[in-house]
């Protein structure tokens, strides 16, 4: 089994997102890495309060080039576990042959594969809005509750916004929806999991479903599971052992 697992933030998140997750699996023996995007190293509070300017610039293609450099960096490869835009990152890495494995939650979709659903759009297009610029976005907790957060009181959306949310670039899903986002679905790949939440508001587990059914059949084994009554904080929100526990046997099984 391999020892090296790669976490992967998505947007509006930051390493801090994954403490539990590194914990349940250091202490089933792993060796845990936490990389950051470009720009969102630090406490969340101080990130928030201090906005790197460089961050409205920040592109996927660049957070790519970071996360790659950082996989191959490593001993080994790694199993690589990545939540919503840290989803498709994780199918890019495996895409070029850099996991042994992959477990993508509520990923953000690759090219071509999109949703009409209004809580979809919604939720994103505050995000990419083209008249915002290059802009470094901030989300409120009211955005958040609503993206993330659908299925939670205030009172914990509240908690859960002041302990991990950061600024984020509007040009990392503006980029990843152009040549930058394109997934080869043909090409052999190691195991993969895709991972919805039903209650998803920005990544409804419709869109999560289209994703996994692109991936041609001969092209690897391939596994689905959507998790009742999750939003898209389902690796924070009450209840995130069961998904991490699930994710273990996976990875026990596959990898």
């Amino acid at each position: 089994m391999p020892k090296h697992l790669v976490l992967i933030h998505g947007m509006f998140q930051n390493p801090a997102s994954w403490a539990g997750w590194k914990s349940f699996f250091e202490s089933r023996g792993y060796v845990c890495h936490v990389p950051a995007f470009p720009f969102h190293d630090g406490d969340p509070a101080g990130l928030r309060s201090a906005i790197d300017p460089r961050l409205g610039a920040l592109t996927f293609s660049q957070v790519m080039a970071s996360l790659t450099a950082f996989v191959d960096s490593l001993p080994e490869k790694p199993v690589l576990i990545g939540h919503s835009m840290g989803g498709f990152a994780a199918q890019k890495l495996l895409n070029s042959g850099r996991g042994v494995a992959a477990v993508a939650i509520d990923s953000a979709p690759p090219v071509g594969i999109v949703s009409l659903k209004w809580s979809f759009l919604k939720a994103n297009l505050p995000t990419i809005n083209p008249f915002k610029g290059n802009s470094p976005c901030l989300p409120t907790v009211e955005w958040f509750h609503y993206a993330f957060c659908n299925v939670m009181t205030q009172e914990e959306t509240r908690a859960a916004y002041d302990a991990y949310v950061v600024p984020e670039s509007r040009n990392v899903p503006r980029t990843a929806s152009g040549a930058d986002g394109r997934i080869d679905f043909k090409k052999p790949h190691p195991p993969l999991l895709l991972i919805a939440g039903e209650k998803d508001h920005i990544i409804p587990a419709s869109l999560n479903r289209k994703n996994f059914d692109a991936y041609a059949p001969e092209a690897g084994k391939k596994d689905f599971k959507e998790f009742p009554g999750r939003s898209h904080f389902i690796c924070g929100q009450k209840g995130w052992e069961e998904v991490a526990t699930f994710v273990e046997g996976w990875v026990r099984e596959n990898a």
